[in-house]
């Protein structure tokens, strides 16, 4: 395209944090650039906030569905390329609905929706509409994240026996949601967040990952999930055993009470050939261990590294990459789609983001899980999505 896309943001407005991360990363590349808004449901903070992001006020909107009529209706010059969806959760599945429905593609946050059924009928309208959809699962946009991918794939792990994967933090040690932070406000709210606190908000990012560097799918679990903190409606922690399709066991353990941790993401998987361990708090570096040799220290940036990888890197090595970065690769992906539909060109084969089809299996994930938990921590089958 001789031009860059342009974006509107439901969401995200003053107070938010993600939605400043995603404004970052979707312009780190210099592709896109923001020109609309709904960024609150209350008219005059998105207005405000649409104030502080220097828009024009005309394309500031009271709420998503003006927006999207509105947009709809601007010249081919000036209308949306795109919209990024930030809200809570339970304000994801109408503003896409109603965006991919009027002919703009959309990327979005996750979980993708509030519970399984939404997922479910948001599939059938990103089939129908052909619009390009993509959900910003972050963490598989790391370097030495897709350098894991490349080694299992190629089969040099051999056979998976065994995936661990940890997500723990320790900000909700307390009823910090009794306080008026917004952050701890709606996470905590079934409402707002769903049927899982934690594992909804931090689970899906394990299960992802997992998924997204294996290519396991769950065939059944079980799960212990724990409310630790007096008062609180939703789980703050919890731990599920794993069953692969194929054979493969798992251990998945999420936790927003585990005082002292910030964003531990890590994840380690065992073959019949080797291992591999990766951290998300040291993004640069990826762990491989075989069974007769020293453990080796794979880096970003080096040409040692597979072209995944390579693809996947902005700067020289010794120069940390991190969670940003990841966010931008990810949208440099969405981008190659995303250029392709507004040109009306087929689609690249090789797109490498999450899409619906991952909403969809994590949306499965929260709910299985709430369902064994409740069960007394029984064993229940994945349901085929």
């Amino acid at each position: 395209m001789n031009r860059k896309l342009r974006f509107g943001m439901i969401g995200g407005g003053r107070g938010a944090f993600i939605g400043a991360v995603h404004r970052i990363a979707a312009i780190m590349d210099g592709r896109a650039e923001l020109v609309a808004g709904a960024f609150s449901s209350d008219a005059t903070r998105s207005r405000d906030s649409g104030a502080d992001l220097f828009l024009d006020p005309s394309r500031v909107y009271g709420s998503y569905l003006e927006m999207a009529a509105k947009e709809k209706a601007m010249p081919a010059d000036r209308r949306l390329d795109f919209v990024i969806i930030v809200t809570p959760n339970h304000q994801h599945f109408p503003p896409a609905k109603a965006f991919l429905e009027a002919g703009f593609n959309v990327v979005c946050d996750k979980p993708v929706t509030l519970n399984l059924a939404e997922a479910k009928a948001l599939r059938k309208i990103v089939a129908k509409t052909k619009k390009v959809f993509v959900l910003t699962h972050n963490y598989t946009g790391n370097a030495m994240v897709k350098q894991a991918r490349a080694m299992v794939r190629a089969g040099e792990l051999g056979d998976i026996r065994k995936v661990v994967v940890e997500y723990p933090q320790g900000w909700l040690f307390n009823r910090l949601e009794a306080s008026g932070q917004k952050q701890a406000a709606w996470r905590t709210d079934p409402k707002r967040s769903g049927a899982a606190g934690c594992m909804g908000d931090i689970g899906t990012h394990a299960e992802n990952l997992a998924h997204y560097i294996t290519g396991l799918d769950i065939a059944e679990l079980c799960a212990d999930l724990s409310t630790f903190v007096s008062g609180r409606a939703l789980d703050d922690d919890g731990n599920v055993l794993l069953r692969f399709k194929g054979g493969a066991k798992g251990i998945l353990h999420a936790s927003q009470i585990s005082v002292g941790e910030e964003n531990n993401l890590n994840i380690r998987v065992y073959g019949t050939k080797a291992g591999l361990e990766w951290h998300q708090e040291h993004p640069n570096e990826l762990w491989v261990k075989f069974p007769d040799r020293p453990a080796q220290l794979w880096r970003r940036g080096n040409g040692y590294v597979g072209d995944a990888a390579k693809r996947a890197t902005r700067i020289p090595a010794g120069h940390p990459e991190g969670y940003l970065e990841a966010f931008g690769n990810l949208y440099a992906e969405a981008f190659r789609a995303i250029s392709a539909e507004v040109q009306g060109k087929p689609l690249p084969k090789d797109l490498d983001f999450p899409t619906i089809d991952d909403g969809v299996k994590g949306m499965a994930f929260i709910e299985t899980l709430v369902k064994s938990a409740r069960a007394g921590a029984r064993w229940v089958k994945f349901p085929k999505v």
